[in-house]
């Protein structure tokens, strides 16, 4: 039976793992970020001692000519400016008083135009659009570090698809006597066939005729007929008739495939059959019914019975 692939061999390599470059990616922007703005702090810290330098040399020179202090005329210019220089510096629009600077030529029926420039809050969104451009189409259509939309499609469903391999792994490995279900799968039963003639057929013979053990191509059973009934047997065995259990010698879907085997091999009518043994089994829906024994309940694998056991005699190869 194949294995399921260990955790480490299915884990893609880092250098090509998207989450590892991602993670690489976002930590070397977000130091790009710190640095940037660490020097933009230090920019404005030197452009607020500039302007107030030059803050101070207009208001010496107001001073002189409103006849106030220096000290009065900065004061007037806090109280008035807050808002003005916030809304300034955002819109860099022209004051009204300053109009006829930057009024075009021209004009439509009497309305002027005024040429003033574009928003700094504008025009710096436009200039990040542009960088953000040309950092997506190095990143991902240049260098190909990180996966493109159909790419990125195509990894998620593959890892989907590994996990439901892994999923279907766990639930078949968790078959036992109560959830195990009759399998027509041709690899199924080729897998069950291979197992029984390496361990079955030494004591049930190659055709199912029977030997040392029971026939199993009859209608008659001592432990039960349904899947679920043959299954409980190879997973226990019958110690009382030197039948050992293979719960661990088998894995579940081992033991399901040569329970399916075995109940196909109803009607064979093989030559040199041993004459049958326990009662009769009639299921109502066929070998995969969910019934167990005639009574609707398995006798325990431990009690001793005298008759010979009709289950699945398996030889330790």
């Amino acid at each position: 039976m194949p294995f399921a692939v260990s955790a480490q061999e299915a884990e893609p390599s880092a250098l090509n793992n998207p989450e590892v470059l991602l993670t690489v990616v976002l930590g070397l922007v977000l130091i790009v970020a710190i640095l940037v703005l660490i020097v933009a702090l230090y920019m404005v810290r030197v452009i607020k001692l500039i302007m107030s330098e030059e803050k101070k040399a207009k208001a010496t020179s107001k001073a002189k000519t409103e006849g106030l202090t220096v000290e009065e005329v900065l004061a007037k210019d806090k109280k008035e400016s807050w808002w003005k220089s916030v809304n300034q510096k955002l819109t860099d629009a022209v004051p009204v008083e300053k109009e006829e600077t930057v009024m075009l030529d021209h004009n439509y029926d009497g309305i002027k135009e005024l040429d003033n420039h574009l928003p700094p809050w504008w025009t710096g969104l436009f200039y990040f659009t542009i960088a953000w451009g040309v950092i997506y189409l190095l990143v991902y259509h240049v260098f190909g570090l990180l996966p493109l939309s159909e790419e990125e499609y195509q990894i998620q469903m593959a890892k989907a698809e590994a996990q439901k391999e892994e999923m279907m792994q766990l639930a078949e490995n968790s078959i036992d006597e109560y959830t195990v279900e009759f399998t027509d799968n041709v690899a199924s039963l080729e897998s069950g066939k291979n197992i029984y003639l390496n361990n079955c057929a030494v004591c049930h013979g190659r055709e199912g005729q029977g030997g040392i053990g029971p026939n199993m191509t009859d209608k008659y059973w001592i432990h039960g007929g349904s899947i679920q009934d043959v299954f409980k047997t190879i997973k226990y065995g019958v110690p009382q008739k030197g039948m050992i259990s293979w719960q661990k010698s088998l894995t579940p879907p081992q033991m399901r495939d040569v329970s399916s085997f075995i109940l196909t091999l109803q009607g064979t009518n093989p030559a040199n059959q041993k004459a049958p043994e326990g009662e009769l089994y009639e299921p109502e829906e066929g070998p995969d019914s969910t019934e167990g024994t005639e009574t609707g309940e398995q006798e325990p694998v431990e009690e001793t019975v005298e008759a010979e056991s009709d289950t699945v005699e398996l030889a330790l190869n």
